[in-house]
């Protein structure tokens, strides 16, 4: 299969879906940490991809949303951002609403 075709079918089967470096119970970096906290403070089911684990895929993630680090949030097959954007929504209660405007939470 096709890394891109892989990365649209794990975007369209998850309503949220997190492309992180680790798992959300032992996340491998900082950033991936702390949009994992963010989420699962805001009580939100999601789906975590490890990319640490498949080479193609760290590398596809990153051209399939033009966007040049990770962890990479999706929400309803809409690319929200990376840690620094998430953290911010976050902060100023727009992460919340965008949530519970999906009817997530």
């Amino acid at each position: 299969m096709e890394i891109k075709e892989k990365i649209s079918n794990l975007i369209n089967d998850n309503e949220v879906c997190l492309f992180m470096k680790g798992t959300p119970d032992s996340p491998q970096c900082g950033f991936s940490m702390a949009v994992s906290n963010v989420l699962k403070h805001l009580k939100v089911n999601f789906k975590g991809i490890n990319v640490l684990e498949d080479e193609k895929l760290r590398q596809g993630i990153k051209e399939f949303s033009d966007w040049p680090t990770i962890p990479q949030l999706y929400v309803r097959k809409e690319f929200i951002g990376g840690c620094d954007i998430v953290k911010e929504m976050f902060e100023k209660g727009e992460l919340k609403k965008l949530f519970e405007d999906k009817k997530i939470i």
